[in-house]
């Protein structure tokens, strides 16, 4: 330690949180929990001691109360060379370590960094692409740790990341607490007059720090359904089929094997910034290895490749997807859950999609599906690509290798 900060006291239970090995914490808490005291206590703590340090919060404007707290709690420093930069809203310590706040609606201007430590402040709040793209590889250089605290919103990536590390515990690890976790009196009376006066949904997710359902998922008995095996070569005699989604401008490209005779997805194939011949390349030898009966593929952006596959010989069904055709393509693959007539692999991308998948309905009073915002659904599409090839019963021309394209 460099300096002496006067930091506030951790509790007994955030204390357990901070000390904890883990490189990677998800913490779901309600609010006024403690959530920013110990992000910023950590935060200011580990930039002390030497710790290349970012704290990250949603929107430049929720990073104000924070930055005032962290430039309050350094102001007795300065006369022992700490550096406070208010425009950049950055904490330089003399030992080389370094606080800086950062907000994620502008998540390019931490791309050329390198951390220790990031802490992301209400994370359920940031999109997934940023914390993918632009956070995590800041980390990588110095193997760094990285906190996810947050009050929930619905079941959206946050949510998927306290799954992965509550069911690890080792590498990653997990912790969920309520408001009246809290011993302030204030807040614990604040808490009770919450559940008096909150709608109930709203209490259990802001006030009990429950992932609880939007009403808008559209996939039940998802798990339920998840118990095919991944089958990495055809089993003899039996009947296959490809669904299709090919990518977008950020999206992925989806491949998904469909077992006919199991009535079970058994394979898939996701990537993205892959140009559309090395696409092909990979629709052709998944198509030389499975024989499918049908290749379904969706045509909005790629008719150009569709006709490459035809001429390939893949035996290719097009779909077009639009506002009329996407709710019955939807409807019938959430009809297979719901009577569990199908089963999927159990890959956890697959199984977060299907779980994150909403509908909501527009003011026109039609139904719109898609993914929450800073999440995919190109492996539900193609799914229900695959399905739609099953329930039509279609069969074209059998699967015959032509390379001379």
């Amino acid at each position: 330690m460099t300096t002496a900060l006067l930091l506030p006291r951790l509790r007994a239970d955030q204390y357990q949180i901070a000390t904890h090995p883990a490189k990677v914490k998800v913490l779901c808490m309600g609010r006024r929990w403690g959530k920013s005291v110990l992000a910023g206590t950590v935060c200011l703590l580990a930039a002390n001691a030497g710790a290349r340090v970012a704290w990250i919060v949603p929107t430049y404007k929720n990073g104000r109360p924070l930055w005032r707290w962290a430039e309050s709690t350094v102001g007795n420093l300065k006369r022992y060379g700490v550096e406070v930069n208010r425009s950049e809203r950055t904490i330089e310590f003399p030992n080389g370590g370094g606080l800086g706040l950062y907000s994620a609606d502008n998540a390019d201007s931490i791309r050329s960094e390198r951390f220790q430590l990031a802490v992301l402040d209400e994370a359920a709040k940031i999109p997934f692409e940023a914390y993918v793209d632009a956070i995590q590889p800041t980390l990588a250089d110095l193997d760094g740790d990285v906190f996810l605290i947050s009050t929930p919103r619905g079941k959206n990536w946050f949510f998927n990341e306290w799954q992965a590390a509550a069911s690890d515990g080792v590498h990653a690890a997990a912790w969920r607490a309520a408001t009246s976790d809290n011993p302030n009196p204030n807040i614990r009376a604040a808490f009770e007059q919450a559940r008096l006066r909150v709608p109930e949904r709203s209490f259990r997710q802001e006030w009990l720090a429950e992932f609880v359902e939007d009403g808008g998922e559209v996939f039940r008995n998802v798990r339920a359904c998840a118990t095919a095996v991944k089958q990495a070569a055809p089993v003899a005699g039996h009947e296959y089929l490809i669904g299709v989604d090919l990518a977008k401008v950020n999206d992925f490209t989806v491949l998904a094997v469909f077992d006919v005779t199991l009535n079970a997805l058994v394979y898939l194939d996701r990537f993205n910034q892959i140009d559309y011949t090395v696409q092909l390349a990979r629709l052709q030898a998944l198509s030389e290895r499975f024989a499918p009966r049908t290749v379904v593929i969706e045509d909005n952006v790629g008719q150009m490749f569709i006709e490459q596959a035809q001429r390939a010989g893949l035996p290719v069904m097009p779909f077009h997807t639009s506002a009329a055709t996407k709710p019955k393509l939807i409807d019938d693959l959430t009809l297979a859950f719901e009577r569990q007539t199908l089963q999927i692999i159990p890959d956890e991308a697959l199984i977060s999609e299907l779980e994150a998948f909403s509908m909501e309905r527009t003011t026109a009073g039609s139904l719109r599906y898609s993914a929450p915002p800073g999440m995919h659904d190109d492996t539900v599409i193609a799914l229900a690509l695959a399905w739609h090839g099953v329930q039509s019963g279609i069969q074209t021309q059998p699967f015959t290798l032509d390379i001379s394209w």
